[in-house]
C-alpha cells in the first residue's frame, strides 16, 4: 500500500492530501530513510513523522485498505 493512504487509512494523519504534501517535504521517513508517498508500505517498517518540534515513531503491524475508525489504531505501535 502506498505510504500516503496507509497514513490516512491508520489516521496518523487525516487527510491524504495532507499526508501527501509531508511526504513532499521530507518530513515522514520509513526505516531512517526520507519517504516519497508512493513508497511501499509492508509490516515491520518504521515510519517517523515530523510535526513541527514534535516527531512520532511507530511501527507498522498491519496493512489493509479498510479499516473502521475504532480499529485503525491496531495498524500500528508507538515506539
Amino acid at each position: 500500500m502506498r505510504l500516503d493512504k496507509y497514513l490516512k487509512v491508520s489516521r496518523l494523519i487525516k487527510r491524504r492530501t495532507v499526508a501527501n504534501e509531508a511526504c513532499d517535504t521530507g518530513r515522514v521517513m520509513i526505516n531512517d530513510k526520507p519517504a516519497k508517498a508512493s513508497t511501499n508500505v509492508k509490516e515491520g517498517d518504521i515510519i517517523t513523522i515530523s510535526f513541527g518540534n514534535k516527531e512520532v515513531k511507530v511501527e507498522v503491524l498491519n496493512v489493509q485498505e479498510t479499516v473502521k475508525k475504532d480499529e485503525a489504531s491496531e495498524l500500528y505501535r508507538y515506539i
